[in-house]
């Protein structure tokens, strides 16, 4: 095990008695160099997003038993999401393990390389432990504890950081393009929002506008947090 993997496991709290497992949910399928079998990486991606979606309504359903389902949904979306995905992945500097053929494939997409990878992770760790939910629960509990009470941010994230900035007297949020990147059928943009007086956020998608939106929600949910 890498110096980094050892780091990984300790912040995660959890040794691998399959270190497969955790060699497979760190290796990007571009990794594979063009290899046309299953992705190991791809298939505990999907069973980690699944399991993930699971322990965090759980945990959700006993922690607000005056919420109706609407709310629920709403703070369960803003935890699975993934810039919240994202935010923990680089708690673990998880990027440090993550095994790419080309490192700057990791800039362009951080955060869906990231949230993916963190999703292999937890799947891993459920197959680690044959299927034994608790010691999971434990670990998911453990890196969710600083988000669980995250407000859900708006459906118009765009309008509502506009109207926090109006409310302090302050100027409109400013959106600024970074960089595009990726081929024209598939492009990556990187936008950042600043209000004034706070430090800007950046965000990437697959449009300019989903890319403001991500970056909205974020700045948005710091500043309500502050």
């Amino acid at each position: 095990m890498t110096p980094a993997q050892k780091n990984l496991t300790a912040k995660l709290g959890y040794t691998f008695k399959d270190e497969a497992l955790l060699r497979d949910a760190i290796t990007h399928p571009s990794h594979d160099r063009g290899d046309k079998k299953a992705s190991s990486y791809e298939r505990l991606e999907f069973l980690g997003d699944r399991v993930l979606s699971l322990l965090v309504a759980e945990w959700l359903f006993e922690i607000y038993p005056n919420e109706s389902e609407g709310e629920l949904a709403k703070r369960h979306a803003a935890l699975v999401n993934r810039d919240c995905l994202l935010e923990i992945a680089e708690t673990l500097a998880l990027s440090e393990c993550l095994q790419l053929i080309n490192a700057e494939d990791l800039r362009r997409g951080r955060v869906n390389i990231l949230s993916d990878a963190l999703e292999a992770l937890i799947g891993a760790i459920y197959k680690d432990t044959s299927q034994q939910l608790d010691v999971l629960r434990s670990v998911v509990k453990q890196l969710w504890q600083p988000f669980i009470h995250r407000e859900a941010a708006p459906q118009d994230a765009k309008s509502a950081l506009q109207e926090w900035a109006q409310g302090k007297g302050l100027p409109l949020p400013e959106y600024r393009v970074i960089s595009q990147s990726g081929p024209v059928h598939a492009p990556t943009f990187v936008v950042s929002v600043q209000v004034k007086g706070h430090e800007a956020i950046e965000a990437d998608g697959a449009s300019k506008r989903d890319a403001e939106k991500k970056a909205a929600t974020l700045l948005w949910q710091k500043l309500v947090k502050a």
